[in-house]
């Protein structure tokens, strides 16, 4: 087939050279003219020959409202925009409705791969019309990995990004886990061996082996006491959304929220909450307080 990519970068940079490998003809756009294909989106618009002219979005959510705007003005009736980002699940039937107005077609996909993606294959969640899934769907089976994995048509518009959210809500209380383990697990005098060892030993016969307990090994060989890394977490939003979500929902998710508020706790060089409860502790039972000096 033949798509242009909105965004090239970490991401979206590995997906046009994934799906070049596969034998699919990609222009890319990005503001970054030193990875770019093309000056504009007018221009990658123009150099989009097919009929049905097909246009992937890997852009910050915060820039993806304008470029959809600017698509709705480029392309023309049964054209077909696929919203890759990380977009919260309840924009994606807006703007399917704004290009829908000039017959131009929509589907929100949530991607998820990382860096890995560009050889090992990138999972796909996909909302939208299932004709216009069809349409795409060598583009879908190009950028998946290989085998019956991987790719989900998840439902209407939204779906795929609300899948996505899910996904990365689970994703956070996982790294949460395997986090507490390793603390625990430094913490306590009875173990003489090296931790890393033992989460080494896990990646086979274990039931909590996984991708991210690889690639937390990983992390250990080059740094085994993480000295190197600062203690402190960011949330990219799909996590609140999640929340959220499970509050409209009335879903308990006491695990993923867990795991966002202990992100929150990484950014505060002292807590506030902690003084508070350290200084009922005092008032109540005589328990000591350190002074704001004190290491």
């Amino acid at each position: 087939m033949e798509l242009g990519i909105v965004g090239l970068g970490k991401m979206g940079g590995n997906m046009r050279e994934r799906l070049r490998a596969a034998g699919h003809t990609v222009v890319g756009f990005d503001h970054n003219q030193d990875v770019s294909d093309v000056k504009s989106l007018a221009e990658m618009v123009e150099q989009l020959t097919g009929e049905t002219k097909v246009v992937w979005l890997m852009v910050p959510v915060t820039a993806i409202g304008e470029v959809v705007h600017e698509l709705s003005e480029l392309l023309d009736e049964g054209d077909l925009v696929i919203d890759g980002g990380n977009t919260r699940w309840s924009e994606d039937q807006p703007r399917a409705d704004l290009l829908g107005e000039k017959g131009i077609k929509f589907l929100d996909c949530g991607v998820s791969g990382g860096v890995w993606g560009k050889d090992l294959g990138y999972a796909l969640m996909v909302g939208g019309d299932e004709a216009d899934v069809a349409t795409a769907q060598p583009i879908f089976d190009a950028l998946k990995p290989e085998g019956d994995h991987g790719f989900v048509h998840a439902g209407k518009h939204g779906a795929g990004h609300f899948a996505k959210m899910v996904h990365n809500g689970i994703e956070y209380a996982i790294m949460q886990a395997y986090a507490e383990g390793w603390e625990l697990l430094a913490a306590a005098d009875e173990v003489t061996g090296k931790v890393p060892d033992i989460f080494d030993s896990w990646q086979e016969g274990t039931v909590i082996r996984s991708w991210l307990l690889e690639l937390l090994v990983n992390a250990l060989k080059q740094d085994e006491d993480l000295s190197e890394i600062r203690g402190y977490a960011d949330d990219s939003g799909e996590g609140r959304w999640t929340i959220e979500a499970a509050i409209d929902h009335a879903v308990p998710v006491p695990a993923i929220s867990a795991a966002l508020f202990a992100r929150f706790v990484s950014r505060q060089e002292d807590s506030p909450a902690m003084k508070m409860i350290a200084a009922m502790r005092n008032q109540f039972g005589g328990h000591a307080v350190l002074p704001e000096s004190a290491n």
